[in-house]
């Protein structure tokens, strides 16, 4: 696989970080307190993978204090986000701890900016899998009967999940492996988010928003 193919394809997943802004803004009176925020999330993360690019094209050689800052705000925003989804207060109080837990860890491990914070997004990978699989249990044991694929968090929490569940060996070991086969193996990541992309837009468009 070239390397001017994998960069085109990670031109179209960052692109492709617009569709769910633009569905957020096309279906906005329609959003609720936690949509509002999950969209606030998709601008902040449209506008680091712009960033990033413009700094690759731009030569930069090291830009990984970037990832380390969007991590960290990254994970502020999905314990908010999960903290308000859940109904139950063992499930809250659940988040709140895994979360620091998280932070913790990367605390520990990732003090180092100008290398990729591997740990980091490895641990955050595995608080979103987990809540996100938490919040999968929870739609599907309502308090009465809902069609689940109408419901906009639906798509959004699936985007989470396989955003998280696929790409979670890649952040494992992509500073193992060598830089110059980087770009191959990074295509994995494209392609699941432009994927992750398009189920949040998905979700962002869906009129019919309560849960309960």
């Amino acid at each position: 696989m070239s390397i001017s193919y994998t960069r085109q394809l990670e031109i179209i997943s960052v692109i492709s970080g617009i569709f769910p802004i633009a569905a957020a803004l096309l279906n906005f009176r329609h959003l609720n307190g936690v949509l509002k925020i999950i969209s606030a999330l998709f601008v902040f993360s449209f506008i680091i993978d712009v960033g990033l690019w413009i700094a690759l094209e731009n030569g930069t050689k090291n830009d990984m204090y970037v990832i380390h800052i969007y991590i960290i705000i990254s994970l502020i925003f999905y314990a908010i986000i999960y903290h308000k989804l859940f109904e139950k207060i063992i499930l809250k109080n659940l988040t709140i701890i895994l979360s620091c837990i998280v932070a913790i860890i990367m605390f520990i491990y990732n003090r180092n900016l100008q290398q990729y914070p591997s740990v980091s997004n490895t641990s955050l990978s595995v608080l979103l899998i987990i809540l996100s699989l938490l919040y999968f249990y929870q739609l599907l044991n309502p308090q009465k009967f809902i069609h689940i694929e109408k419901l906009g968090l639906f798509w959004i929490n699936a985007g989470i999940l396989f955003y998280s569940a696929v790409n979670i060996f890649l952040f494992m070991l992509l500073d193992r492996i060598p830089r110059a086969e980087q770009h191959n193996y990074y295509m994995i990541h494209s392609v699941t988010n432009i994927i992750a992309n398009i189920l949040y837009s998905i979700g962002l468009l869906c009129k019919q928003q309560k849960t309960s």
